[in-house]
């Protein structure tokens, strides 16, 4: 069986880390004989070396050229440059538009915008770093991003979040192609989850959704500003005048999780922030957290990120002896 043939694209202020994935994640993935499944080699524009993000040039062993063979052509993120700002060269532009006829396209964070300045992502679904989608959206009003999600399959483009995101997106690739027992495999021996519930909304400072009076969005603020509240799935549909049935499929189809789910992700996010900043005692926090009981924010929390209220406050504020309130010690982180 012939390797599947990937060409990584480095352009110039290229993001060194997402430069190693592709090898990492498609060249590491291997048959049950263990076997190579993916050959992967990195090109730049002329052949010559590329400056990165890190500080340090990369010299690819080849040119555009290679993106006429590829079957995959994955298009790491930039960082800064005139690709950022929407302008592409156009020998960049007219290699990736000819290999979209033949190759299956990917970008990592940030290489979305080089899709987007090559015309790929017309009138498709995409995503980008959150960072990065008003200036994305701005300047590719055309692409109907979703910044909320990890990565985006649009068949033969497909496009991922931040930078660990690059890492779901080409397990995913891998899964697609291959089955999940070999992106199992891969992501075990990369010390890696081999799939992440959620979008990236989980990883931004407190989000507040856009106003959309045809969505979910308006009623989502406004669970934000009532956490502490219980929140029942009626009441969040009678907010944003729907049935419960279309609630929960337009709030699925927006954020890539269930209501119930999507509620207790913020309110995990609000107790870390309050564990983090104040000096509330843990049965506090989890009140205005809406968990209601320390019973349940522990349960949560270590479902979470596997560790204790009081064990994730000792490492973000320091050891503090006792919770004058709840009478609990510190435990040992788990």
């Amino acid at each position: 069986m012939p390797l599947h043939e990937v060409a990584v694209l480095a352009l110039d202020t290229a993001v060194a880390f997402e430069l190693g994935l592709p090898h990492s994640f498609l060249g590491g993935a291997v048959d049950a004989a263990g076997d190579p499944l993916y050959r992967v080699r990195v090109a730049s524009v002329d052949g010559g070396p590329v400056a990165t993000s890190a500080g340090y040039a990369v010299l690819p062993d080849h040119d555009l050229s290679l993106l006429e063979t590829a079957d995959t052509v994955v298009v790491a993120g930039v960082y800064g440059g005139p690709q950022m700002d929407g302008v592409l060269a156009p020998e960049v532009a007219d290699a990736l538009t000819r290999a979209a006829g033949h190759a299956r396209i990917v970008s990592i964070c940030t290489g979305a915008f080089v899709l987007a300045a090559a015309g790929l992502l017309d009138d498709r679904p995409a995503t980008t770093h959150w960072w990065h989608a008003p200036r994305f959206a701005e300047l590719f009003p055309q692409v109907r991003l979703d910044p909320d999600v990890l990565f985006v399959d649009d068949g033969d483009v497909l496009t991922s979040a931040g930078n660990a995101a690059g890492i779901d997106l080409l397990l995913h690739v891998v899964r697609r192609d291959h089955g999940s027992e070999v992106a199992n495999s891969l992501a075990r021996r990369r010390v890696v989850s081999p799939w992440r519930d959620g979008g990236q909304s989980q990883f931004i400072q407190r989000p507040l959704p856009e106003s959309d009076d045809a969505g979910t969005s308006a009623t989502r603020a406004w669970a934000l500003d009532r956490l502490s509240e219980p929140l029942a799935l009626e009441q969040l549909a009678a907010h944003a005048a729907m049935s419960v049935r279309t609630f929960t499929r337009r709030f699925r189809q927006e954020t890539g999780l269930s209501p119930q789910r999507w509620l207790t992700q913020q309110r995990v996010e609000l107790a870390r922030r309050l564990l983090e900043t104040t000096d509330s005692p843990v049965e506090r926090v989890a009140a205005d957290a809406g968990f209601g009981t320390t019973a349940s924010l522990r349960q949560h929390l270590h479902a979470a990120i596997g560790v204790a209220p009081l064990a994730y406050r000792r490492t973000f504020r320091g050891a503090l002896p006792t919770d004058a309130t709840s009478g609990d010690r510190l435990p040992t982180p788990v």
